[in-house]
């Protein structure tokens, strides 16, 4: 299979991630922004939403968005809960990943990190987007507090999918990540997995 993945994003990383935790071979195309290798993926209609990531079978057919990728590709591993109660809540936590978490804790992260989306990172939407980040890890804060994982008793989809743009939080973000000790715990646990590796590995 073939993944045309963004080096330095969350959503792409989060699939490469599922694979190597998982032993799922997959062949790499970077396709960072701005760069020929997104153009050309683009022009040879890899793209089916006109971004990445995306997911080529082996078949021909191509997977988009991030989550839907993460499904498919983890479907029948340990990360793909047997129990359906379960598994409705690591889905619902995939959605509030990519509905509410996501458009602010990536979005924070993009505006202070790629230099063509400077002219958005008006102090007042930083301070806003910094605000609300809060809030959501507060969320994340609340739902780890005693618990090793956020569903069931081992680690799941929602796990790695929530992982992906909340390891770099800080870091990235500014988001003031000592708030949240149950959360950093989390990230430590998600990052000593057998074969975890790094967003720029």
């Amino acid at each position: 299979m073939r993944l045309y993945s963004m080096p330095s994003s969350g959503n792409s990383y989060k699939i490469r991630l599922l694979a190597a935790l998982a032993g799922i071979p997959l062949e790499v195309v970077d396709c960072e922004y701005g760069s020929a290798g997104l153009e050309a993926a683009k022009a040879a209609g890899a793209l089916p939403f006109g971004k990445v990531p995306a997911l080529e079978l082996d078949g021909g057919v191509v997977l988009a968005e991030s989550n839907a990728i993460l499904c498919h590709l983890g479907e029948g591993t340990a990360f793909w809960p047997a129990d359906p109660v379960v598994r409705a809540q690591m889905l619902g936590w995939m959605f509030w990943e990519q509905y509410n978490h996501e458009p602010v804790i990536a979005v924070r992260q993009a505006l202070v990190s790629y230099p063509h989306r400077a002219a958005d990172a008006t102090p007042a939407r930083l301070a806003d987007l910094l605000a609300r980040g809060h809030a959501l890890l507060g969320v994340m804060e609340t739902a780890l507090a005693g618990r090793d994982w956020l569903v069931g008793e081992a680690v799941s989809l929602a796990d790695l999918c929530l992982y992906a743009y909340t390891h770099t939080a800080g870091r990235r973000g500014g988001f003031a990540m000592d708030r949240f000790p149950a959360v950093n715990e989390w990230l430590d646990r998600v990052a000593a997995l057998p074969g975890h590796v790094r967003l720029d590995d």
